[in-house]
This record gives C-alpha cells, sequence and structure tokens, in this order.
C-alpha cells in the first residue's frame, strides 16, 4: 500500500512540474504580455495545485495535510484575482494591444 501511495504521489509531483516547466516555456515563447500573463497564470495555479496534492498524498492525512490545504485554497484564490488585476491594468494603460509585442534580441 505505500507503493501505491508514493507512485501517485510522485506522477503528481511529475505532473505538477510538467505544467511549471510548461508555464516558463509558455511565457518566454509567447509574444504578447496578455498570452505572457495567461499562460504565467494558469501554469502556476495548476502546477501548485498538482504539487501540494502530490505532498499532501506523500504525507498522508494530518495536520500537516490541513496546512496545504490552506495553502492551495489561497494560490487558488489570490494567483487568477492578481492575473485579472494586472491584465486590466495593462489593458486599460495601453492603446493597441495589437502593436505590443515583445522584441527579441539577437545578441542574447
Amino acid at each position: 500500500m505505500e507503493w501505491v501511495r508514493f507512485g501517485i504521489s510522485a506522477a503528481l509531483l511529475l505532473f505538477g512540474i510538467m505544467m511549471f516547466l510548461a508555464a516558463s516555456i509558455g511565457v518566454n515563447r509567447f509574444r504578447r504580455a496578455l498570452n505572457r500573463m495567461h499562460a504565467a497564470a494558469l501554469g502556476d495555479t495548476l502546477g501548485i495545485l498538482f504539487v501540494i496534492l502530490g505532498l499532501i498524498i506523500w504525507k498522508g492525512i494530518g495536520f500537516d495535510s490541513l496546512k496545504l490545504l490552506l495553502v492551495v485554497l489561497f494560490f487558488w484564490l489570490a494567483s487568477p484575482v492578481a492575473g485579472h488585476m494586472i491584465s486590466r491594468l495593462e489593458v486599460t494603460t495601453d492603446e493597441d494591444l495589437g502593436e505590443i509585442e515583445v522584441e527579441h534580441h539577437e545578441d542574447i
């Protein structure tokens, strides 16, 4: 039974790390600011969910699991709100979002 819990925990941790990796690739790949923010917000929110769920399963039910669930709840409430507020600021301060692109330098 211990190996099953370890396997599920490892799978959730790896999936969470893959979500963080996908978010970082999305942030570097997309050209527009709002697309980058969307990739970062979704990747961070899902990545932290799967990593902490993996830690909860690995640790077992207890007081530590309750604290980790509160961390997940905080991230799931705060991250979308923060991403929305930053994107709203981006939309209200710029006139034409179609022209806003990140310039890539050849020497980097």
